[in-house]
């Protein structure tokens, strides 16, 4: 039976043009403010990801909070934690590479030398040799520093956005629940919270095996900084794709100066070991199966979120597209066919899908011969409106929401 063509009030051509032109301001604002709003989304993907430590606690007989305070105080504590072993690593490696002043010098002599036996002109060569001075290097690595430092208030904004955030989520899935018809919102939300969890879940976990075992082949090497490199390596491991590259180079470059280019091409050989096949191949396709996302959104998102936000939106850029997904497509019913397309060969994201359309010339839906009606889901308590918002919705979870979805006939969209 072919499908009823779609009346809509403004032309195809002219729904694409403004859809384009909201998409390219709100991303405008965004990178506008960008100083102010990376910290903010970063804060709210932790409050998202420590929530259910607040229900264990509650469960255990902890006062809600006490519960909230613990959670904060973990997931402050573990931020400051790292910010501040990334910058004692970082201000090390200024302190160490003026120590290889004589093997950088020695290095860009050969590359000046490879590039002149090519066939390059000399005025060429030294153009591109130029750069390649120690003291540039020194220069970056101590903008990189400063930049670090001077983002204190940043990171205080986000332990104290944390803070808030903590304790007002308390009372969003009653707030949302008191208002009629929001069903749809709060199930799409709750998909956004359960696989942003399981994105970091497993991101965390791949990047903690991968920092480990780059790590400890550093180690034995004997390459300088160790410890530092395998902070890069798990913090890298969060930008999806692109991120093995960018923890390759800098402990690469380092084995080449203090131990020559055999002990540099064991480096890549472990990392690509250990770091290509887990974070590269493996990792993005066990993430799009988790959170309903192709690897390539994946992707045009890293690059998408970097140029809006910088860095952290590298970081983030996964999280920030499940936000986007479920506020703009996952609630809305006749955006299926978006939900589909943005699944890739998983599928995943149709899972959140409402039901199959019912037949469009009867008012009841199709049953099979001899089988009843479903029950009236009943209305759940604030607990279970907890877990729907912030944890997603339970499986056959219709009965935790308070304005179970309409009915056949229903007036309600």
């Amino acid at each position: 039976m072919p499908e009823p063509e779609v009346r809509r009030s403004l032309p195809l051509w002219l729904t694409v043009v403004l859809g384009l032109a909201g998409v390219a301001g709100a991303l405008w604002g965004i990178s506008t403010y960008a100083r102010l709003l990376a910290p903010v989304l970063l804060a709210l993907v932790l409050t998202v990801t420590a929530h259910p430590l607040v229900g264990v606690l509650v469960r255990r007989g902890v006062r809600r909070g006490l519960a909230v305070a613990v959670a904060v105080v973990l997931v402050d504590g573990g931020l400051i934690a790292f910010t501040a072993a990334l910058v004692v690593s970082v201000g090390q490696l200024a302190t160490v590479l003026p120590q290889y002043a004589d093997e950088w010098q020695q290095l860009v002599a050969d590359v000046r030398g490879t590039l002149t036996a090519a066939g390059i002109g000399r005025e060429q060569v030294e153009q591109m040799v130029s750069s390649l001075n120690l003291s540039s290097v020194l220069s970056a690595i101590g903008g990189l520093l400063r930049g670090v430092a001077g983002s204190v208030g940043a990171l205080v904004l986000v332990l104290a956005t944390v803070l808030f955030m903590a304790v007002d989520a308390n009372g969003m899935p009653e707030r949302l629940a008191a208002v009629p018809g929001t069903w749809r919102m709060r199930a799409a939300l709750g998909d956004f919270a359960r696989n942003t969890r399981s994105y970091l879940v497993v991101t965390t976990a791949f990047g903690f095996a991968v920092a480990v075992v780059d790590t400890i082949g550093l180690v034995l090497l004997g390459v300088p900084l160790a410890l530092l490199w395998g902070l890069l390596s798990f913090l890298t491991n969060y930008v999806p794709n692109i991120g093995f590259f960018l923890g390759l180079a800098p402990p690469t470059l380092l084995a080449l100066l203090d131990g020559g280019p055999r002990q540099a091409l064991i480096v890549i050989l472990i990392y690509c070991a250990a770091n290509f096949v887990l974070q590269s191949v493996i990792q993005p396709l066990v993430v799009g199966d988790t959170v309903g996302l192709s690897v390539t959104l994946t992707f045009l998102s890293v690059l998408l979120w970097t140029v809006v936000l910088g860095p952290l939106g590298a970081i983030l850029a996964v999280p920030l597209t499940l936000f986007v997904h479920a506020l703009l497509v996952a609630q809305d019913p006749d955006r299926r066919w978006a939900r589909v397309l943005l699944a890739g060969a998983s599928g995943a994201g149709a899972s959140g899908a409402p039901a199959p359309e019912r037949s469009a010339g009867s008012g009841r839906g199709r049953r099979r011969a001899g089988s009843r009606a479903p029950a009236p889901a009943p209305r759940s308590s604030a607990a279970d409106d907890d877990r729907v918002a912030l944890d997603g919705p339970v499986s056959g979870g219709a009965g935790t929401q308070p304005d179970v979805p309409p009915g056949p006939g229903s007036s309600e969209p």
